[in-house]
């Protein structure tokens, strides 16, 4: 049984980790104003950021290269499922979609999660965590503010469909521990395959490739097309990822996920303070509302729920 202190450890790792995925808006936004497209920001992201992780993961290894090609299929099911995947069919979604309802389809992963805990985990949820998954989800309706002029197309919710299953299969494939690889490495890895699978992608037309070395609008400020890349590598990627997986192995994926709501809320407090997008009365009383619902979450989920351990491990040729 994951005791307190793991779990207190567990969920302060899991909000840090939120947070710095939250950052991705604001530096993406300076690229793409500057005109990236966001299959290259993508790209860049993935890529630099698995070049920044590689000495740290060589040492985190420890010289047990076998324990990386035991673990080949996971990397590989990683890599495209649950870092390629959902941040190619978001961009696709968000082609066709309002931004609001492409996010609140991506994040009906925790709806994916839940499911999953249940059905092949036998983790069935208690009353509270059912309230609790009801009201999270409405509060982020609140704070994506999805009602207000919505853009609906067929192709793009399906799209954002595949982006939460991709989402889910993020914080699934997360909790695997028997015989895994350290967080530091599979984040490693997974960014890794993530940056070819995106970039063959977008070799082949499926993804639009556009960069500019020009100054970016940051924050305010004109600055270096560095600064946001590197941010948006180094932060908003490599140490997002590593965190988010370490958080994941110790809370479990469904608390893990709802936690991971909070992203949401980290970046439109980001937005605010460096794009000057001040949310409005509806999105505040939603964060809240989120918030309540993670509360609630964690309260109904069952001790015997909770440690990465009651997580059967997926066939190496299915885990990501």
């Amino acid at each position: 049984m994951l005791d307190r202190r793991a779990g207190l450890g567990g969920l302060l790792i899991a909000v840090i980790s939120a947070a710095a995925f939250g950052t991705s808006g604001v530096f993406a936004t300076g690229l793409l104003d500057a005109g990236w497209s966001a299959g290259a920001a993508v790209v860049a992201r993935m890529g630099i950021a698995a070049l920044a992780l590689t000495v740290p993961a060589v040492l985190a290894l420890r010289g047990r290269w076998g324990l990386l090609r035991s673990n080949a299929g996971a990397v590989l099911a990683f890599g495209a499922l649950a870092v390629a995947l959902p941040q190619l069919a978001y961009f696709s979604a968000v082609a066709r979609l309002s931004v609001g309802v492409a996010l609140l389809l991506e994040y009906s992963a925790v709806l994916l999660v839940v499911l999953w805990t249940w059905g092949r985990l036998g983790q069935r949820p208690s009353p509270v965590t059912g309230i609790g998954v009801v009201v999270a989800l409405g509060g982020l309706v609140l704070v994506l503010d999805v009602l207000s002029g919505a853009r609906l197309d067929p192709v793009g919710i399906m799209w954002g469909l595949v982006a939460a299953l991709g989402l889910a299969a993020y914080f699934i494939l997360s909790a695997r521990t028997e015989d895994a690889l350290p967080p530091l490495v599979s984040a490693w890895a997974g960014l890794a395959v993530g940056a070819l699978v995106l970039g063959a992608a977008a070799l082949a037309g499926v993804v639009p490739w556009r960069t500019a070395t020009t100054d970016v609008e940051f924050a305010g400020r004109t600055t270096s097309w560095l600064v946001p890349v590197l941010g948006l590598s180094l932060l908003a990627a490599a140490f997002a990822y590593a965190t988010g997986i370490a958080s994941v192995r110790l809370l479990g994926s469904r608390l893990s996920s709802f936690v991971g709501l909070s992203e949401v809320l980290f970046a439109v407090a980001f937005a605010w303070l460096a794009l000057g997008q001040r949310p409005g009365p509806v999105q505040l009383v939603g964060g809240v509302v989120v918030l309540a619902g993670i509360v609630l979450v964690r309260l109904g989920e069952r001790p015997a729920d909770e440690p990465a351990a009651t997580v059967d491990p997926v066939p190496a040729g299915s885990d990501r």
